[in-house]
């Protein structure tokens, strides 16, 4: 699938392995929870590991070895299922990830926006879209009435800015 990060389609350098693939060192690796569980000795491995996570699996555990993984991909298997969006705001709010977080599945460039602001920066995207669409859905909205963990800041903090400023 391409890969959309900030506004631009990029080669994925990501390799996501199987639980039954040998990881070689050096390769950007994905790996799903159940294998970081059962081996690890990934973490000893030389090149950049990532996490794959179902909606389903709690992050809160994750906790304390977040610092070990470069990416971690949350999983939409349904775009009627959001609970990806909850994990990814946990991940970036409560827990600190700063490495890439990445969107798989039934990516939708209506639901990319907010996407992007619970934390997502990257997105595995639909190979029929056409990039344009992709990149009028994260230009939609230029201000935001609630504050998230895409930086942004909310207009009522932009209006006292202003205000003071008058």
């Amino acid at each position: 699938m391409p890969l959309l990060k900030n506004g631009a389609i990029v080669d994925d350098r990501w390799r996501r392995l199987a639980d039954d693939d040998p990881a070689s060192d050096g390769d950007a690796a994905i790996v799903s929870l159940a294998r970081w569980r059962a081996d690890r000795a990934l973490a000893g491995r030389a090149g950049p590991l990532g996490l794959a996570l179902r909606n389903s699996e709690p992050v809160r555990p994750l906790a304390g070895e977040l610092h070990r993984f470069a990416l971690i991909a949350l999983e939409f298997p349904k775009f009627t299922d959001g609970r990806a969006y909850s994990q990814a705001r946990l991940l970036r709010e409560r827990l600190g990830f700063a490495g890439e977080l990445r969107a798989t599945g039934q990516v939708l460039p209506d639901q990319l926006l907010h996407m992007r602001r619970c934390g997502f920066d990257a997105f595995e995207i639909a190979k029929d879209a056409p990039l344009e669409t992709w990149k009028r859905a994260l230009e939609s909205f230029s201000v935001f009435y609630q504050p998230a963990a895409d930086g942004r800041v909310p207009i009522n903090s932009l209006r006292r800015v202003l205000g003071s400023r008058a």
